[in-house]
């Protein structure tokens, strides 16, 4: 990473409320408070680190308003809301220089359809395939080796990185990044088992991606059995996730490794769901609701609700349980030092 910023470029970037000291070190790396050295920025973004600030060798460092103390010599403080967002949107600049736009146009050992329509401002990388029919829109960035399939639509300013697979005539709409390895549309898994035998039911439906999703690397989306599997806008998939036939995940939602949701189940806008946890199908997630990690879910929830456990659970009565469960011991003993104190009041007798 080729980095180096003066303070009044990082604070811009930033967007700093304050600057606190001064220091003629030019930002060239990021490092976290406790091994961040002359050069690098550091930032507090969880207040158990606090004592760390004093201590740090960081150059520049990203606190809240409410933070107490004073920079040391050739360093400064830069004070805004969240220093969290403000490394994001530092690392926002860093990542445009890792991964620099390529020129627009096709590499020569792509293949595209002749009735494809590629944008001429869009990137199609080397060993890509646009089968017949398929669309890509302005500035999207189609990088080596991955699959657009027949009449599939990908929007503006979307980014496929390598071996991504788009099945037929499913939809990315505007801003979609999918990682290495996401295939948006495979066959959703539904079978009829009849006269001794698993039958395939045919899926026939596809998969819509609305705006400014991003989706992690090696996740997977099946395509409807009918109609459409819906992720919404805003909505950002981890890693490794399974996302069922027919389900519809609704706008600004988190989904964090390794989930799966089984098919035919809702999830409505602002839900959170931790990792690894699992969906029954046929469900309704209610909006704002949150799932703990490895929670799970096998009836439909209220919105806001937060739960925990499998099967789930609100989140303080399962809390509670989990501080239960690790007393049964002790009290089985007790009981059977009980049983034992019986009988031999009642042999006395």
């Amino acid at each position: 990473m080729q980095l180096s910023l003066s303070l009044e470029e990082v604070a811009q970037i930033v967007q700093a409320k304050e600057i606190r000291g001064r220091t003629a070190e030019r930002v060239r790396g990021i490092g976290s408070l406790d091994t961040a050295k002359p050069g690098d920025l550091s930032f507090l973004g969880n207040a158990k680190y606090k004592p760390q600030v004093a201590l740090t060798e960081a150059s520049v460092v990203l606190l809240p308003p409410d933070y107490v103390g004073e920079p040391k010599a050739n360093q400064a403080f830069l004070v805004l809301e969240k220093p969290s967002v403000g490394l994001a949107r530092l690392c926002s600049r860093i990542e445009q220089l890792l991964w620099p736009k390529p020129a627009p146009g096709v590499h020569p050992t792509a293949i595209v359809a002749a009735d494809a329509k590629v944008a001429l401002s869009a990137t199609i990388g080397p060993l890509c395939v646009i089968e017949s029919g398929a669309a890509i829109g302005e500035r999207t960035y189609v990088q080596a080796q991955a699959f657009v399939g027949r009449g599939a639509r990908v929007g503006d300013d979307c980014w496929l990185m390598p071996r991504v697979t788009i099945e037929t005539e499913c939809v990315l709409k505007n801003r979609v990044r999918l990682q290495p390895g996401v295939v948006v549309g495979a066959d959703g898994f539904g079978y009829e088992f009849i006269a001794g035998r698993h039958e395939k039911i045919p899926q026939v439906g596809t998969v819509v991606i609305e705006d400014d999703v991003e989706i992690g690397a090696n996740s997977t989306l099946d395509r409807a059995r009918f109609s459409h599997t819906v992720v919404g806008e805003g909505t950002k998939i981890d890693n490794l996730v399974q996302i069922a036939h027919n389900v519809v995940i609704g706008k600004h939602c988190i989904v964090c490794a390794q989930v799966g949701i089984s098919g035919s189940t809702t999830i409505e806008d602002y839900v959170v769901i931790g990792g690894q946890a699992g969906l029954a199908g046929h469900l309704t997630v209610g909006r704002e609701s949150k799932i703990d990690g490895q929670t799970g879910v096998n009836s439909d929830l209220d919105p806001r609700s937060f739960v925990k456990g499998s099967p789930c659970l609100p989140y303080n009565l399962e809390q509670r349980i989990n501080v239960l469960r690790r007393k049964l011991p002790d009290l089985f003993r007790r009981v059977d030092a009980l049983e034992d104190q019986l009988k031999k009041t009642s042999a006395s007798a």
